[in-house]
């Protein structure tokens, strides 16, 4: 995914241009749900999913609800479609012998902790995890504008700092759909963060809304402390992530921003690497970008995993949420 643009964020002459395109985007999305028929996996399905397009949160909000399920004493599967990976699936991902081309950034990442399948078709994919016999529960990354699948519950992410932008659907803006369809949708709402934006008053009454913050890992945030970085991200927000370096106590001598999902190349790789050494600092990226490097050079750059924490009411909150999807489950 490119880099969002600054029109996103403005009603201005760029993004009214491309209204038409986005009547057209619109008007697919709802010829597709209306000709779809969703069809019930054998277990239930919990989606993560969002309106606006890259950086609300969804994969750190996955593991969250993947660790929580574990402590209930469930057995979890995260299925995701593997974005830009080149296997369609349905396949277990395998960190030791699958890269981030083969089967995309996130699957990596989220498999090193946990069970994932990656299926381009979300139907195969919720098929091949209920032959296995032995998960319980499907946690669905991404798939909320997939009509196919039959959802138990959708969490909705939003990022409180940039909200929904000029809330104008996509190409004119970062919306996948309009925001009242994808709240309709939605059984309760996640916040990434703040409220920055006005988000809460979009919300209705009765809807469910669980609170929480992306939070550094601990020990590697103490080892940056007083440290010469050079940090870099190719990810929806990298903005979010240079401010958690900054907070660690480590001294951000520059702040380089790739487009979500970037694949580095040996040249990029390089030339960070001289930059790095003419300014006497270190190379410090996400966990996610860190998944996309190359082998031999993984050893040369500091990785800053983050992990999505609420309260512990909503914690309390969102067993409950898990406990009505696997009310549904079969015998």
């Amino acid at each position: 995914m490119m880099i969002a643009p600054k029109f996103w964020t403005e009603k201005g002459l760029i993004s009214s241009a491309l209204l038409p395109l986005s009547a057209l985007w619109m008007l697919a999305g709802r010829l597709r749900t209306a000709l779809a028929r969703p069809e019930s996996a054998e277990l239930p399905v919990i989606c993560v999913g969002n309106i606006s397009v890259g950086g609300t949160g969804k994969t750190p909000v996955t593991a969250m609800l993947c660790r929580i399920a574990k402590e209930q004493g469930y057995q979890p599967c995260i299925l995701m479609r593997g974005y830009k990976g080149r296997k369609k699936g349905p396949v277990f991902a395998d960190p030791s012998v699958h890269t981030t081309a083969d089967i995309g950034d996130e699957a990596v990442m989220l498999a090193l902790n946990n069970d994932v399948c990656v299926s381009a078709d979300r139907i195969r994919g919720a098929r091949f995890i209920a032959a296995q016999n032995k998960f319980d529960l499907i946690i669905m990354d991404d798939g909320m504008q997939n009509p196919w699948l039959h959802k138990d519950i959708i969490l909705t992410v939003f990022d409180g700092q940039s909200g929904l932008g000029n809330q104008r659907i996509l190409p004119a803006g970062p919306l996948r759909e309009p925001v009242a369809s994808g709240l309709d949708k939605a059984d309760a709402v996640i916040l990434n963060g703040k409220d920055e934006t006005g988000l809460k008053e979009l919300f209705a009454q009765d809807l469910q809304v669980f609170e929480g913050q992306l939070h550094p890992d601990q020990k590697i945030a103490k080892t940056l402390n007083g440290k010469r970085l050079i940090g870099f991200a190719g990810i929806g927000r990298p903005q979010r992530f240079f401010t958690t370096l900054k907070q660690t106590g480590a001294e951000l001598v520059r702040e380089l921003s790739f487009a979500d999902h970037h694949s580095y190349s040996e040249a990029d790789l390089s030339r960070l690497h001289q930059e790095a050494l003419h300014a006497g600092a270190e190379l410090v990226t996400t966990h996610k970008d860190w998944v996309r490097l190359p082998p031999e050079w993984r050893a040369r750059v500091l990785a800053l995993p983050v992990s999505f924490r609420v309260s512990r009411a909503d914690k309390t909150r969102l067993v409950s949420l898990l406990s009505t999807a696997l009310a549904k489950r079969p015998d």
